[in-house]
């Protein structure tokens, strides 16, 4: 679906209407009817050229897709970790002071049993003057045995404790280290292949662009038209939660913004990005990449879709939108195009999953 002015226009018009009636779906999202190509004659690239470019460009946007959904994992893992490490941190100070103070209290201790030591303990009793007061002594003495054990006890513990923190932050280190070379790895994956699509773009004139529009517009109107015709439709009656409803409203609100790989908002998105923002805006967080979306996230039929559950598309996973009703999603498509409103059949369907299940 086009990005210009008068499509946002129209797209904003159908998502208000697809709003409206959330929670009874009417008449079925498809796209208007593409216009006819324009002769080949016009151009030394005939359609058949355009519709090789095309589907060159999907499979170079699909793998750009794919590394931006290994970088976020990425970057969401490498948060995490950073986390578990200041924590860490936090609990190595905390035990070194723990343990300077045990080791104080031990050595306080010791001093005292030292002074009192010198002659045996039956010594003692014989040269007492109250022989009942040395016997309260010496239990005393023996409290404060035990409790020295105690506190050797618990300086042992904390010593352990010290040693397997650091255990665990070297750990988190080294997977820092690793996410960081992933992210570093997928971000030039991402680069190379949009750069290539944009390079295959830039060799078309203006004329063989517009062509190249109307052929995708086309494709997807043939998917879209032929899942409606399935008649799965007339069987997807669901009705919104509040938090879908929500989901929903703030997706609406990001018509038009540009997809930028990596983005969760509030300028740009990724496809991801958007359907994880919009559904912490309603309150519940949910995984940050498509393909996280699709394990952890609850699976539903899609005759139960309702509107704010997210279709998954393809195999793999790389790619996510947000049901709103009536047919219809909206998402943030690839490099180069804005937040839009489609058809939820114009790509292949992987399955559906709701976070609010």
């Amino acid at each position: 679906m086009g990005s210009g002015k008068h499509g946002l226009i129209a797209a904003a018009v159908t998502v208000v209407c697809a709003v409206t009636v959330l929670a009874a779906p009417g008449t079925a999202f498809a796209a208007p009817s593409p216009t006819p190509s324009p002769s080949a004659s016009s151009s030394t690239v005939t359609n058949q050229d355009l519709e090789a470019v095309r589907k060159k460009l999907e499979k170079l946007y699909h793998a750009a897709a794919v590394a931006t959904d290994e970088y976020n994992a990425a970057e969401e893992a490498a948060e995490k970790q950073s986390s578990e490490i200041v924590a860490l941190a936090k609990k190595i100070v905390e035990g070194q002071e723990k343990l300077a103070e045990l080791k104080k209290r031990a050595g306080a201790a010791a001093a005292a049993q030292y002074r009192s030591g010198g002659l045996p303990d039956e010594a003692h009793l014989l040269l007492s003057d109250d022989p009942q007061a040395f016997l309260d002594g010496t239990g005393r003495v023996l409290q404060g045995q035990r409790a020295t054990k105690g506190l050797l006890a618990e300086m042992t513990r904390t010593q352990q404790d010290l040693e397997q923190y650091a255990k665990d932050a070297s750990a988190q280190w080294q997977k820092l280290e690793t996410g960081r070379k992933a992210k570093a790895t997928a971000k030039k994956k991402i680069k190379k292949q949009i750069a290539a699509a944009e390079k295959l773009e830039s060799q078309l004139e203006e004329e063989e662009k517009e062509r190249l529009a109307k052929l995708e517009a086309q494709a997807a109107h043939k998917a879209q038209t032929a899942w409606l015709d399935s008649g799965i439709l007339k069987d997807i009656k669901g009705k919104a939660s509040e938090q879908g409803r929500k989901a929903v409203e703030y997706a609406t609100a990001q018509l038009g913004k540009p997809y930028e790989w990596g983005a969760e908002g509030p300028a740009t998105y990724d496809c991801s990005g958007l359907t994880s923002q919009a559904w912490a805006s309603a309150g519940n967080g949910i995984p940050r990449t498509s393909q996280e979306q699709w394990k952890q996230l609850k699976r539903i039929d899609i005759e139960d879709m309702r509107p704010g559950d997210l279709i998954i598309y393809n195999d793999d996973a790389s790619h996510v939108a947000l049901y709103v009703g009536d047919g219809a999603i909206i998402h943030a498509p690839r490099p180069g195009r804005t937040v839009t409103v489609a058809g939820a059949g114009s790509m292949p369907i992987l399955g559906v999953v709701r976070p609010d299940a």
